[in-house]
């Protein structure tokens, strides 16, 4: 089993998966695009400015910063910037990661394999960008952990 066929995976990200996997190389490249261009950067009053260190993301060549929203019952929603203007692949990560782990589970969201990254970017991706793109499933997934022990 791979990190794409989890079963512990949140509905939303398994079907994105899914309809990645699908694709090929030149479908999926497209289909990352769109989702760039449907990045919305998290609004000031979430993130205040400058933006504090704790929501940096390690090892992302673009600057990105998640910030995580409690909403009604245990669900959170997630909040992304993006610095870095050419950071096509943060920001459409970025918009995945918020439309398919905003408002589930947070047992899920902690349970997302790091390697999830390579069912949407592929194998042959950078190992710099690769690494920026798990930072950044990794700081969801502590911002996600922290809220559940109340901190």
């Amino acid at each position: 089993m791979t990190a794409a066929t989890s079963p512990d995976l949140p509905a939303p990200l398994a079907a994105l998966v899914a309809e990645f996997t699908a694709l090929d190389r030149a479908e999926r490249f497209e289909l990352l695009i769109e989702f760039a261009d449907r990045f919305r950067p998290a609004p000031a009053e979430i993130t205040g400015y400058p933006y504090a260190e704790e929501h940096r993301v390690t090892h992302c060549e673009s600057d990105a910063y998640v910030w995580a929203e409690g909403c009604p019952g245990s669900a959170l929603k997630f909040h992304f910037i993006v610095e870095n203007p050419q950071g096509l692949s943060a920001r459409a990560w970025a918009a995945i990661l918020d439309e398919t782990l905003s408002g589930q589970p947070i047992e899920q969201i902690a349970a997302v394999p790091p390697d999830i990254v390579f069912a949407f970017f592929g194998r042959e991706v950078a190992m710099g960008r690769g690494q920026g793109l798990m930072g950044m499933l990794a700081l969801v997934q502590r911002l996600a952990r922290n809220h559940r022990k109340g901190a």
